[in-house]
């Protein structure tokens, strides 16, 4: 099969080539995409992978019960240093006044925008790629309070890790699934980013329309 997408953002090829390491490869991976505002990573494509490797034996996987239980625990980790990272720098970010991403006004609408809408912001961006990767700094710099935060990132965090290894596990076991890895990885990628295509081409419009 024709490689469509690079090996360092193929989740099949990452666990392969880490052999007995596979876990603690999907787990820095998943810390680093949700804590360390990097966000081209495959997350989503990995967790499924993870899960059809368990299902099917890879050396390096341990059983779906404490796969769920670190990748989880990578993702609320990592979602906690993100919100860290955003409360120590954050606040000066916004503060430039020649910063043309980080506006104070900006600060001040996400602040609102958490009071208001806070638990289905920060449990559904786990689901979107890109933002699940800056929502958390944005909290840390918008000082929501970080019991509510971890809190509503352990709701995501579990939904979104455990849900979509489990999912992967699940299928797993399909011999047509199982066959058409590659492609049904290349198929999530391409997925994931449609919700980043969609806001940019709004952005756009916005852009021209004014």
């Amino acid at each position: 099969m024709i490689a469509l997408i690079p090996d360092w953002l193929d989740a099949d090829t990452i666990l392969q080539s880490f052999g007995p390491w596979a876990i603690w490869a999907a787990v820095a991976i998943v810390f680093i995409e949700c804590g360390l505002l990097f966000p081209i990573l495959p997350g989503d494509s990995l967790l499924f992978v993870a899960g059809i490797s368990v299902a099917t034996g890879l050396p390096g996987m341990p059983n779906i019960v404490v796969t769920c239980l670190l990748l989880t625990t990578a993702a609320i980790a990592g979602n906690a240093t993100g919100y860290a990272i955003g409360a120590k720098v954050g606040p000066a970010l916004f503060r430039r006044p020649d910063s043309r991403f980080f506006k104070a006004e900006y600060l001040d609408k996400t602040h609102q925008f958490f009071e208001k809408y806070g638990a289905p912001a920060i449990i559904l961006a786990r689901f979107v790629p890109i933002v699940r990767t800056f929502i958390t700094a944005v909290a840390g710099a918008g000082r929501m309070g970080f019991g509510r935060f971890i809190g509503l990132s352990a709701i995501g965090g579990a939904l979104w890790a455990t849900g979509i290894t489990l999912l992967g596990y699940w299928l797993g076991n399909i011999q047509f699934i199982h066959d058409h890895v590659e492609a049904l990885a290349i198929a999530i990628v391409f997925v994931s980013v449609v919700p980043i295509v969609v806001e940019a081409i709004r952005h756009r419009k916005d852009i021209l329309d004014t």
